[in-house]
């Protein structure tokens, strides 16, 4: 099970095991944040497969599932004479109790939401709270109702008289409530205790060992075979192309597909950055119309992503033969993608969306897949494009999707509809910098609304489209709040887009946080 960037670092490791809650991700990133390298599992491995593994502690997630179920889902049996310390979150907390012979009862009264927790007991500085009231994020219906053997009780809220328990000796430590949220007070600390201080972990997870270990992993699989890369302008395509320039040189051939859906002047600006100042082996591909006349008449968001991901796939393949000894196919996959996109094994995460770099390759397709960034998360692939020597602007630029502007026209994708789209959206950017608004915010782009609306231009009656901005704020991206740029910068804004960008007649402005809304608008 172990991956092949992990048989190049002989590091300390914790795993955790997912039980479905839409938060497991941010206690991964968590652990990450403190220099750990850690990965996400279904909970039914065995106990053989984690063994492998050699983690230095597991962590047990939340989920949507209730103990008093007839048959609720169990870690594997022995996990829990492996010897390894294990913290248990929410529903992880209530299987390990039930598992080690406590009991779980549903409470008459429910937590959702803020609460405060006594910690009254630290056992004797061993366990991964401190004393003190807590304020704390709870999202639970069950609730532990007596102790197994070895257990005590450290700390209790107002619905949950065992919100906190520990078993010191054997390093079983149980929450009720979620430190991997950001509204958790210090849960930054409680992981710290548990992964640091418990697991005993070096913090050794940093951008230079990624590096290091990427290239040797890299250079190990691909030997003299030649590599292709499906170089998007992006944050992680380009990390990827900096990477495997560093790791295997001329074996290394770039293609960029100008898939028409693209910021403006982005295709020159990528020549510019990689074939240019970097030495990349850099092919472009003017591929536009091929890409308009696939996704004419479609209007289905996913069936948009469907479309655009075989179209790449195809162009890649045409291209592949061209290049002699291309074996490769490299993407900018990364941790997230593949979270979100596979169907869980435990059958409660639903596909958020498609990636058009996740899920594999057609069968029949020539090239095997080479993804360098599969195991990070977005932060860590930031901080190896800095250290590669990418330009900080363009590693810590917003988000942008994979299929480009297609997403964010909303309905059919026609070529008027991306040209004036991508100079609304460079107004925008221009002038979140301008403003020092850009840092300020996680992500924000114009979407074009397929919708008319009557306005005056000059002395003329004007009948144009309609787009809108979208600025938001967030941390982890599972949860966002809309940017609240002032009012004189909107203003701004929108004349500017209405008086340069033809086409065009009325600029709204998106407060719609998520949840409820997506930051995406598809």
């Amino acid at each position: 099970m172990t991956s092949v960037m992990q048989s190049h670092l002989h590091k300390d490791r914790i795993l955790i095991l997912d039980f479905g809650s839409q938060y497991t991700q941010l206690i991964a990133r968590r652990v990450r944040e403190l220099g750990v390298y850690c990965e996400l599992w279904a909970y039914d491995h065995t106990v053989e497969e984690i063994a492998e593994f050699s983690p230095s502690g597991i962590i047990l997630s939340g989920g949507p599932n209730s103990m008093t179920d007839e048959t609720p889902p169990r870690t594997p049996s022995g996990l829990f004479d492996m010897g390894l310390p294990v913290l248990g979150i929410c529903y992880g907390m209530q299987c390990m109790t039930g598992m080690l012979g406590g009991e779980v009862e549903t409470s008459n009264e429910r937590e959702y939401g803020y609460a405060k927790v006594d910690v009254f007991n630290d056992g004797d500085g061993k366990g991964v709270l401190e004393l003190g009231e807590l304020e704390v994020w709870m999202s639970h219906g069950d609730r532990v109702s007596t102790l197994p053997d070895g257990f005590e009780i450290v700390g209790r809220s107002r619905n949950a008289p065992l919100a906190a328990i520990a078993d010191t000796k054997r390093h079983f430590y149980g929450l009720q409530f979620h430190p991997e949220v950001t509204h958790t007070q210090h849960g930054d600390k409680v992981f710290g205790r548990f992964v640091l201080d418990v697991c005993g972990c070096a913090a050794d997870w940093n951008a230079g060992n990624i590096i290091d270990a990427s290239i040797s992993s890299v250079r190990e699989q691909v030997g003299n075979d030649h590599v292709i890369l499906g170089l998007s302008g992006g944050v992680d395509s380009s990390v990827v192309a900096a990477m495997l320039h560093k790791a295997i040189g001329e074996q290394l051939t770039c293609i960029f597909v100008d898939n028409g859906l693209l910021r403006l002047n982005e295709g020159d600006q990528v020549m510019e950055a990689f074939a240019e100042h970097m030495g990349v082996k850099v092919i472009r591909v003017n591929a536009e119309n091929r890409f308009l006349l696939a996704l004419a008449g479609v209007s289905d968001p996913e069936r948009k992503r469907k479309i655009i991901g075989g179209v790449f796939v195809e162009i890649f393949e045409e291209e592949s033969r061209k290049i002699k000894d291309a074996k490769w196919l490299a993407q900018g996959t990364i941790y997230p993608d593949v979270i979100e996109s596979a169907a869980s094994r435990i059958g409660k995460a639903e596909i958020i969306k498609s990636h058009h770099n996740v899920g594999g390759l057609p069968d029949g397709m020539e090239l095997k897949l080479l993804e360098p960034l599969r195991e990070l998360f977005k932060d860590e692939v930031r901080k190896i494009g800095v250290e590669l020597g990418l330009p900080e602007k363009m590693v810590y630029r917003h988000p942008f999707p994979g299929p480009g502007l297609g997403v964010r026209i909303l309905g059919e994708v026609k070529k008027e509809y991306a040209d004036v789209l991508r100079e609304a959206d460079a107004i925008f950017m221009e002038e979140l910098y301008a403003n020092d608004w850009y840092q300020k915010t996680s992500q924000a782009f114009a979407v074009f609304l397929p919708v008319k609306s009557v306005g005056v231009v000059g002395d003329q009656r004007a009948y144009e489209w309609v787009v809108s901005l979208r600025a938001v704020e967030t941390i982890d991206f599972m949860t966002a709040t809309w940017a609240h740029i002032p009012y004189e910068i909107l203003g701004h804004i929108s004349n500017r887009i209405i008086n340069e960008v033809r086409g065009i007649s009325r600029v709204v402005y998106d407060i719609s946080g998520k949840p409820p809304a997506t930051i995406e608008w598809e």
